[in-house]
């Protein structure tokens, strides 16, 4: 152990107390041993430091800080040099705040549209997630902070996201939920990674030695500290035994005599803790190390100039009919749309940034060159029919030449806590685009929204261009392509489908009762759609130029794949070339093709440049559930390099070898699986890939400490009914108003035992199993464990307080 001197100086006491944090966000410090406390913080695309008391949802106000694109809007850039110089920003802020482990990024896949944070998450693909997590890693943890790749792992959805078990066979597991936190470990060399609220398979994400030793620590050579997410540690001595350091956010000292008391029953072993607090004193004293003589301030207008640049390069042109963009100089336009004057460009939860200045465009429209007849709003942000500024904007399109519509999801569309039920935009807005369409041909759409959507609108638009959430700084960036003084070069890294029904995971999504079954195995996003022939409106990879670029002479070798792109318009521009790999009639199912590999490339008008892309050690392999290794099929593998997943340019093959004659799948017993019609798997044909029976996700006839609070329509208890619902009806109403109660939200989905890990101590785990008893109509049992219960946390606690204080 490298810090033996300190551990050896520890009681069990201290050591326990320390494995879990002493506050919302900071570790315990033991000043007399020389241990100083580290400060963790949001910060996926902003730093969210509070300036009060702490809180994780964001309910206090926090610190200026710039806010960049989320990382739904960065992965569209394609650009990992441009995530690097992100994450260098943030950890320049980060250390700026004090803070020195930085919560993010967010890289947990797409599985369907509808998540609620899906606008904090990259990418359908694990290979573009993982390579721009790794860039972020790389930045800011080349600034003295740590970076914390989060939720590990197969974290898709947030209902009941704390009572949820996520069923996936062991290949997909590895192929598509964990490929791109291997990249972040491997290639990123993350120091911190958060592990997930949901069960994998059974067993909580913090208490996985599946998922935290054998594939982390074991295979991956991840040498950093495992934080839970704030509250999601289930049995805190479990966690400790497979590998993860540090509970948060404060569970008090009920955690603490919990592990003691595991190590003193066998349950764990000493040795257990004491690496665990070896590798948590190794990052604390680090950290606080490079934290020494750190800058107390930012450059805010330099960092506000890359927030720009973020953004526009994330930026996608879906659609350019006749070239109505880039507007001519002096064009008559209406600016229509609230979202021009108050933009929607962050999403909601625990990464909420107070920036330190918010762009317009109602402010910023006047610099530039255009003749601006008017601006209306439009339509009413909250939903609602608003006839008489509806009619504004009617006359206003109708005394232009070009109307300039910026529209999209709102707020409470999209938040930590909470799942889309469709993929629809407010309804006021699509009637307002209708009738503009009537009054005005010449519709340009810029779009503002964390995910994918619907679009069977979009015809009504010569030109579309969608914004994702882009950061403080975005209005400038939208003004700078909307007039051609940027050129649009941002990529689609999800699918945007015709419709909800379309997509891999409708029917299984999201999880009914305690088990979200991941029936559609590998084909998510465009491996499904491609694979099973499904029409999409915009694939995968898709974006339009303002130029135009040419492919040509590719030439395939064992090293990887070379070609040429030539910018064959007349203006400079980038392009992102993407090389897909597949295998035809191979005898292990796949997908018709995966993306392995891509390169963003800047070409002056006229200007030709070769371009290379490696292969890789992810480019042919495949997880073998009967070896319990990557495996490499023998065949001659299409390489296929292309503008997106749909526009393949170039083809070339390569032959390899196989590594092993055994093969995991008995064709016959899989034929949804080979065909990727996965839309109905059944029962029988799901257990047999994930080789064991199905779990019963139903629950039972009585609650436990794991059940979530939503479930108490389940309890036997009037009282815990009632509660219910008036929570129920608490969180319907902020439904309605527009505006999600993230702290309504989060107890709502949160479990019975969170209460003991997230109020400083003031309930145990006994004061919870009194609560659970209460709930399931035993009163008086419940009521007496409650007290009885607090009088004894709070004795113990004291006692505590005191051998760790003296």
């Amino acid at each position: 152990m490298k810090y033996q001197d300190i551990i050896s100086s520890m009681t069990i006491e201290e050591k326990a107390a320390f494995l879990s944090g002493k506050g919302e966000w900071e570790t315990r410090n033991f000043d007399k041993l020389g241990i100083p406390s580290i400060f963790c913080s949001d910060g996926p695309h902003g730093i969210r430091k509070q300036a009060g008391a702490g809180d994780h949802l964001g309910l206090n106000a926090s610190l200026p800080a710039t806010c960049f694109p989320t990382a739904a809007t960065i992965a569209n850039s394609w650009n990992e040099e441009l995530g690097e110089t992100l994450g260098e920003t943030l950890g320049e802020e980060a250390m700026a705040e004090g803070v020195n482990v930085l919560l993010g990024p967010g890289l947990n896949i797409k599985r369907s549209p509808l998540c609620g944070r899906n606008f904090e998450y990259f990418s359908e693909d694990p290979y573009l997630a993982g390579k721009m997590a790794a860039s972020y890693v790389r930045g800011i943890q080349s600034k003295g902070v740590y970076a914390c790749p989060k939720h590990f792992a197969v974290n898709s959805q947030e209902l009941r996201r704390m009572a949820m078990n996520s069923v996936v066979d062991e290949r997909t597991l590895r192929e598509i939920y964990l490929t791109g936190f291997e990249i972040a470990v491997k290639e990123g060399k993350a120091k911190t990674i958060m592990s997930a609220y949901n069960e994998v398979n059974g067993v909580y994400a913090n208490e996985n030695k599946h998922l935290l030793k054998d594939i982390l620590r074991d295979e991956w050579g991840f040498d950093g500290i495992v934080i839970t997410d704030w509250g999601a540690s289930n049995d805190h001595a479990l966690g400790v035994a497979a590998g993860s350091n540090l509970e948060m956010p404060n569970p008090g000292l009920d955690s603490a005599r919990e592990l003691i008391a595991a190590v003193e029953s066998g349950k764990i072993s000493i040795e257990d803790v004491d690496a665990r607090v070896d590798e948590l004193l190794d990052a604390v004293i680090t950290l606080s190390v490079k934290a020494k003589g750190r800058p107390e301030d930012f450059d805010k207008n330099a960092h506000h100039a890359v927030a720009r640049r973020a953004a526009t390069e994330s930026t996608i042109l879906l659609k350019n009919e006749d070239k109505i963009l880039p507007l001519k100089s002096g064009a008559k336009v209406a600016i229509i749309g609230d979202f021009a004057f108050v933009p929607r460009y962050q999403g909601a939860g625990s990464s909420l940034v107070n920036p330190t200045k918010v762009e317009t465009v109602a402010e910023l429209a006047g610099s530039y060159d255009l003749q601006i007849v008017g601006m209306s709003r439009g339509y009413s942000r909250n939903g609602k029919e608003d006839a008489a500024t509806k009619k504004e904007a009617l006359d206003l399109a109708a005394r232009a030449d070009i109307v300039l519509f910026f529209f999209g999801l709102n707020e409470d569309s999209e938040s930590e806590g909470m799942d889309r039920t469709h993929m629809r935009i407010p309804q006021n807005q699509i009637e307002l685009l209708q009738e503009l369409g009537q009054v005005n041909a010449n519709l340009v759409g810029v779009i503002s929204a964390g995910s994918a959507i619907e679009m069977p609108w979009h015809h009504y638009f010569k030109a579309l261009l969608h914004c994702y959430l882009n950061g403080q700084a975005g209005a400038g960036a939208v003004l700078d392509i909307l007039t051609g003084k940027a050129n649009p070069s941002g990529k689609l890294s999800e699918t945007i489908p015709r419709r909800l029904e379309d997509t891999p995971a409708y029917r299984y999504y999201p999880s009914r009762q305690r088990t979200s079954e991941y029936r559609e195995s590998l084909y998510v996003g465009y491996r499904y759609y491609d694979t099973a022939d499904i029409p999409v409106l915009y694939p995968f990879g898709f974006g339009l130029s303002y130029t135009s670029f040419e492919y040509s002479d590719i030439s395939v070798n064992e090293d990887g794949v070379s070609f040429t792109i030539k910018n064959t318009g007349d203006v400079d521009g980038a392009e992102v070339a993407q090389m897909y790999v597949g295998l035809p009639n191979g005898k292990v199912f796949r997908p018709e093709k995966e993306l392995k590999g891509f390169a963003k490339v800047f070409l002056k008008a006229g200007e030709i440049k070769t371009v290379t892309i490696p292969f890789d050690d992810k480019t042919f392999r495949y997880f073998n559930v009967k070896t319990n290794k990557w495996e490499i099929e023998d065949g001659k593998y299409q390489i296929m390099v292309g503008s997106s997943s749909a526009n393949i340019l170039l083809t070339g093959d390569v032959l390899k070898g196989e590594t092993t004659e055994v093969m995991p799948y008995v064709k016959e017993e899989l034929g949804a699986y080979y065909s990727g019609k996965i839309e109905n798997v059944s029962d029988a044909e799901f257990e047999k890939l994930l080789g064991r029976p199905i779990p019963d996700g139903k629950w039972s006839g009585e609650l436990s400490s794991n059940d979530a609070i939503c479930q108490m329509y389940y309890a036997k208890s009037g009282l815990a009914r009632l509660a219910y619902n008036i929570l129920t009806k608490k969180k319907k109403k902020a439904d309605e108003s527009g505006v999600p109660d993230l702290n309504i939200l989060f107890i709502y989905n949160m479990p019975f035992r969170a209460m003991a890990k997230m109020t400083a101590g003031a309930v145990s785990m006994e004061m919870v199993d009194g609560i659970v008893k209460l709930v399931n109509g035993h009163f008086f049992g419940g009521l007496g464990t409650i007290i009885g219960g607090f009088i004894r946390n709070s004795k113990k606690n004291k006692a505590y307080e005191a051998k760790i204080k003296g």
